[in-house]
C-alpha cells in the first residue's frame, strides 16, 4: 500500500481557479474503501496548506477561513494523493481518515447505506484486522489470531473443501454461504500473514496485463 506520507506531484499550474472562481471542488476518498467520504472547497492557500502539511485543509465558505478537517475533533484526513480531472477544475484527494469524516460520526457525509461491492468487502477487511491483538474472548475473529497461522489455514482448507462441494451438488444457497465463509477466513489468513487483499488484486492485475 502507498504510504500516507508519500503525495505524488500533479502539475498545480494547469489547474482552472479562473473557471470556479478560485475555490475548486474537492472530492475525498477513502483509500482503503474507496467510499466517497466529503466534498470540499480550496483555494490556492488550501491547496498549498495540504500539500505542505499532508492533512487535507479546505477553505470553509461559511467561516471565510483555512480549515484543516479534524481541527477540532481530531478526526483528521491524512493526505495519501491527489489528482486533477480532465477538465483541471475538479481534485480528488485519497486519504487515510483519522475516525468518522461526517460531524454526525459516520464513516461519510453522504448517504449511510450497506456500502455496495469491493467497498464492503474493503471495509470488512478493517474490521478484520482491527480485531488482531483483542481478547481471544470478544470475538470469533480475535480467537483465530490467537489460534495462530497453522489452524487459520486450517480452516481456510475446510471452507475451500466445503465450497467445491456446495458446487458440486449444484446447491446454490450453500454455495453462496460456503464461500462467504471462505472468502473471510481468507482474509484472516492474509492479515495475519500481515498482507492485504489488495495484494491479491494486484498480482490479478499483473497477471491479466
Amino acid at each position: 500500500m502507498t504510504d500516507a506520507k508519500q503525495v505524488s506531484t500533479f502539475d498545480e499550474t494547469q489547474l482552472d481557479w479562473a473557471k470556479v472562481d478560485g475555490l475548486m471542488p474537492v472530492i475525498v476518498q477513502d483509500r482503503h474503501s474507496a467510499r466517497v467520504l466529503m466534498l470540499g472547497y480550496m483555494n490556492t492557500e488550501a491547496l498549498a496548506l495540504t500539500l505542505a502539511s499532508k492533512q487535507v485543509t479546505f477553505f470553509s465558505r461559511t467561516k471565510n477561513r483555512l480549515w484543516t478537517k479534524g481541527e477540532s475533533s481530531g478526526h483528521y484526513l491524512q493526505l495519501v494523493d491527489i489528482s486533477t480531472d480532465c477538465d483541471n477544475d475538479t481534485l480528488l484527494a485519497i486519504v487515510e481518515p483519522i475516525g468518522p469524516t461526517c460531524h454526525l460520526g459516520h464513516v461519510s457525509c453522504f448517504n449511510e447505506q450497506t456500502a455496495p461491492g469491493l467497498t464492503f468487502l474493503a471495509e470488512l477487511e478493517q474490521v478484520i484486522a482491527s480485531r488482531k491483538g483483542a481478547d481471544p474472548k470478544s470475538s470469533y475473529t480475535a480467537s483465530l489470531y490467537a489460534s495462530g497461522t497453522k489452524r487459520i489455514a486450517q480452516k481456510v482448507g475446510e471452507e475451500g473443501v466445503e465450497t467445491a462441494l456446495a458446487a458440486t451438488v449444484h446447491d446454490k444457497e450453500e454455495l453462496v454461504s460456503e464461500s462467504a465463509d471462505l472468502l473471510y477466513h481468507l482474509t484472516v489468513l492474509l492479515q495475519q500473514e500481515e498482507l492485504q487483499l489488495a495484494d491479491v488484486i494486484a498480482k490479478l492485475q499483473e497477471r491479466h496485463r
